[in-house]
């Protein structure tokens, strides 16, 4: 009687989290037309693209090297189930458990209802598309189909509780500061990771097809969910035995993630929070000052440089906009120098990158900026303050510079040219660091708080991108005299020549003249104009 009430009891928990998901979406999709708009909109382009893809998989049924496609496609799949509720965990508000911490809810119930829960969304229902085409590629013969009945929802399983897994270990991560950083940052990693994903397949092609993917795909297959649907290829090919035991490792696989999520659940709904924990209890620092702070100059330099370090490092904005500078800034040469369409002059792209860092430096302070303009009483304050936001940055941006250029220069294997990709890539540096400064003091503008997606309060967008395309013309022309001494020097003496050395510390010495110029231009227009700047600084 006791089991009896506990699956009673289990049903009725699912049933009611199966019409908890249901509420949640009806009533998202009444908050407003233009929610109802994007999710109707956003369905049915994931249909489509289910379509295409189920199409596509069962035209492939037959190939020889089809189970090497779908065993790595599943397994793309799960690792994207993985990582993705780490991206956007507001995404699904049934992720996060500690809502329900307050009820009383056993574990295994809820894990339970939580995982039935799951299967509705579009996510489940592309993957379901997707498994289901990759076993109808590699079922032939009554015993493939039948393994194929238990190889898909066993897959699609799989990637769902590796998700909620993975959410319930981390929910106190993505409800933290933390978590919102990492929500920022995660646009940044998803285009970087289709840029890898876009090299691997131009490689593909030139590699022979998909027969370049055999080797990946025979360690791939025994690797849970891939190794369900590797069961449907073993099945078809007669090896039953390896079929049972690459189903066995995706059985036992989804019980050890089911076992880890209940587990995870009874600490988070019985262990106490860190942050409920008493102040007292926190070790105490007096006297403490960071290692980086000993590293920086003393006074008021010092001082900014680790306050401009520390948004850079703290604030999630100020993070996203430097990463996505960095890793754009060396995808775009290095890429273009892997697939031999590339030049080490791209590297400078890099220095283009980070110079745009220095724009609008008052404006990412935000409200807080007012903070900063009570010490700006003169013209040297200003200069102080900008110089040192300048060397900040300058800390950065001047060895991840060299770096790239470096680096470009070795997958193309043209160290004669990197004196001058060096040189032009410091002037244009130091071009940008100076337009910047102006830019900052003559155009800034509120970036908003409020939402991760705004960069420019509404109303204010011409303004910036006057100041930062107008600023990029302008550094273009400045950075024009160290360019032209390139060409000429390429011209008269060839490539090669030891002339080309002379491009380094021109470059070097010109880009640090120009950023000083710029910074000492900036400096009394900042001084003249700080109560306009403390007013459009704010308006967001």
């Amino acid at each position: 009687m006791a089991r009896r009430r506990c699956a009673l009891s289990t049903a009725s928990l699912t049933s009611v989290f199966v019409r908890l998901k249901l509420s949640l979406l009806r009533n998202g999709l009444r908050q407003s037309s233009g929610r109802r708009t994007a999710f109707v909109v956003s369905m049915v382009f994931v249909l489509l693209l289910a379509a295409v893809q189920l199409l596509g998989l069962i035209m492939l049924r037959g190939n020889e090297h089809a189970m090497s496609l779908v065993v790595l496609l599943t397994g793309l799949l799960a690792l994207g189930w993985a990582v993705l509720p780490l991206f956007f965990p507001s995404g699904d508000e049934t992720l996060d458990p500690t809502r329900l911490v307050m009820l009383p809810l056993r574990p295994g119930p809820l894990v339970t209802a939580l995982l039935v829960a799951s299967l509705m969304g579009i996510g489940p229902l592309f993957t379901l598309c997707m498994v289901v085409g990759s076993a109808f590629a590699l079922s032939h013969g009554v015993v493939a189909a039948l393994v194929s009945l238990v190889a898909v929802p066993l897959a699609l399983l799989v990637c769902l509780a590796l998700a909620r897994t993975v959410a319930a270990a981390n929910i106190r991560l993505l409800t933290s500061r933390k978590g919102r950083d990492l929500a920022v940052l995660s646009g940044l990693l998803i285009a970087v990771g289709i840029q890898f994903v876009n090299f691997g397949v131009q490689r593909l092609g030139d590699a022979g097809g998909l027969a370049a993917l055999d080797p990946a795909a025979a360690i791939v297959r025994w690797v849970p969910p891939a190794s369900a649907i590797g069961a449907v290829d073993s099945a078809s090919d007669g090896a039953y035995g390896q079929a049972l035991a690459q189903l066995t490792l995706s059985a036992v696989a989804l019980v050890l993630l089911l076992r880890t999520w209940r587990h995870s659940l009874t600490k988070l709904m019985t262990a106490p929070d860190g942050s409920t924990l008493a102040a007292a209890s926190e070790p105490t620092r007096k006297g403490t000052t960071s290692g980086l702070h000993r590293l920086l100059p003393e006074g008021r330099t010092g001082t900014v440089m680790q306050r401009s370090l520390k948004y850079i490092w703290r604030d999630p904005k100020t993070k996203g906009a430097w990463v996505s500078s960095l890793a754009i800034g060396l995808i775009v040469p290095i890429f273009n120098a892997l697939q031999g369409t590339g030049s080490i002059y791209f590297a400078c792209f890099a220095a283009w990158m980070l110079g745009i860092m220095m724009y609008n430096q008052f404006g990412q302070d935000t409200s807080a900026f007012w903070m900063v303009a009570l010490t700006i009483s003169s013209t040297r304050d200003a200069y102080e303050e900008l110089r040192a936001r300048t060397l900040a940055l300058l800390v950065i941006t001047l060895p991840y510079t060299a770096l790239v250029v470096v680096l470009t220069a070795a997958a193309l294997g043209e160290w004669h040219d990197l004196p001058e990709a060096l040189g032009v890539s410091f002037a244009l540096l130091g071009a940008m660091l100076a337009t910047g400064a102006v830019a900052s003091a003559r155009f800034p503008y509120s970036i908003p708080q409020d939402s991760a997606y705004k960069n420019v309060a509404p109303g204010q967008g011409g303004l910036a991108w006057l100041s930062i395309f107008g600023g990029v013309v302008m550094a273009a022309l400045l950075c024009a005299p160290v360019i032209v001494l390139t060409i000429m020097l390429n011209a008269s003496a060839g490539s090669g020549s030891e002339t080309q050395w002379t491009v380094l510390p021109v470059g070097a010495v010109y880009g640090a003249l120009i950023t000083w110029a710029g910074v000492r231009l900036a400096a009394p227009q900042t001084a003249r104009r700080l109560p306009e700047i403390l007013t459009a600084v704010s308006k967001g």
